[in-house]
């Protein structure tokens, strides 16, 4: 079978790549076709586009971009026309993924989403979009398969791919990675984590630094990813006291005391790996007061919309302040009541995740339906 796969930023390419394997294990004769990143490309997948040329964020750089996003768009019609999968597998990016189903399902072509957009914060309109173009929705998060039940979308809660991640990892010791990366092994780490595309590094990535001569019997180190150019930051980093590391952010987080971590994916991954953390979101100010309007949510992260109440503290747009980071980062470090009460918070998270398995699910279900 044909398997046409649609990615738009890192988190994406890394569930993506772990589903090729799975349905590979079901499907020996398997074909993929994607638009996607290095993880998929390993696992097999022939690379339409990097996701690196597609990963823009915000209302104000999706605008400025559209030319771009508007011939990516027809590039990938063209190209599915060509290729003619058996099914077209869309893992979150609504606004160009969305598009692509309708025009997938105008064309005849079955359709399954896997990781679903945001539209039960934002957008909820995008709901009616689903049920009329795609054929299977596969989610991960407990509170989304009821939502889309109540619209009589086709839907199956599969679990967490995270979860599968975190058993994946391995047991290296501290020492070594201390080693590999020049890191002190008699200082305890702060993770930053600024994000994994340009424009997140470039907002976020300056006022993680301010808190550093804040906690001088800290190190800390930046979880970089490769699919950036290191200049970007060793820019921002200048003479600062800090490390970046680049494609070892679980290891990192394994190895750190606490992390300052850019809203998205990341909040969810550093709370599985049980690490106090303070989220951080600032966006371009005229998105910001869009998206403010638009957002129907109480939170921002992953960790407390999962919880439905605050279990990690989020600083956003002003309060996202060298002030206030440093103030919430001291009560992680210091404050041994609320790790407690924090750690037991991670332990149940896990167990509304559901299980492990998340992917080799997925892959039964597309392939059953393309059977």
């Amino acid at each position: 079978m044909k398997y046409y796969i649609i990615v738009g930023e890192a988190s994406g390419d890394l569930h993506a790549a772990n589903l090729i394997a799975e349905i590979k294990a079901k499907d020996k004769e398997a074909e993929f076709r994607a638009w996607g990143g290095d993880l998929m490309r390993k696992q097999g997948a022939t690379m339409v586009k990097h996701y690196r040329h597609m990963a823009f964020m915000g209302f104000v750089e999706v605008a400025a971009n559209l030319g771009k996003v508007l011939s990516n768009i027809k590039e990938c019609k063209a190209d599915l026309l060509a290729y003619k999968p058996d099914v077209v597998i869309l893992v979150d990016y609504p606004g160009f993924n969305l598009r692509i189903a309708k025009f997938a399902h105008k064309k005849n072509m079955r359709v399954c989403y896997y990781i679903s957009p945001q539209v039960w914060a934002w957008k909820r309109h995008r709901v009616y979009k689903i049920k009329r173009y795609v054929d299977k929705m596969l989610v991960i998060l407990p509170f989304e398969e009821p939502f889309y039940k109540e619209y009589g979308v086709n839907v199956t809660f599969v679990g967490h791919p995270l979860l599968d991640e975190m058993s994946k990892l391995d047991t290296t010791p501290r020492l070594s990675f201390v080693h590999r990366n020049n890191l002190s092994e008699k200082k305890e780490i702060i993770a930053l984590l600024p994000g994994s595309r340009k424009q997140e590094v470039e907002r976020m990535l300056g006022s993680m630094l301010k808190v550093i001569p804040h906690f001088p019997q800290y190190q800390f180190v930046i979880a970089g990813v490769s699919s950036l150019d290191k200049n970007l930051y060793q820019r921002m980093i200048g003479d600062k006291d800090v490390r970046l590391v680049e494609n070892q952010t679980y290891e990192l987080l394994r190895n750190s005391s606490a992390a300052l971590v850019t809203s998205g994916t990341a909040t969810l991954e550093t709370a599985l790996l049980a690490v106090p953390e303070v989220v951080c979101y600032k966006a371009n100010h005229i998105s910001y007061l869009i998206a403010k309007n638009m957002i129907k949510v109480k939170y921002i992260s992953l960790v407390n919309l999962i919880m439905d109440r605050e279990v990690v503290k989020e600083l956003i747009q002003k309060d996202f302040c060298e002030e206030n980071l440093t103030k919430e980062l001291e009560c992680l470090l210091k404050d041994g009541k609320k790790q407690r009460r924090l750690l037991e918070d991670l332990d149940t998270l896990k167990e509304r995740l559901g299980n492990s398995g998340a992917s080799k699910k997925a892959a039964e279900a597309i392939v059953d339906m393309i059977k």
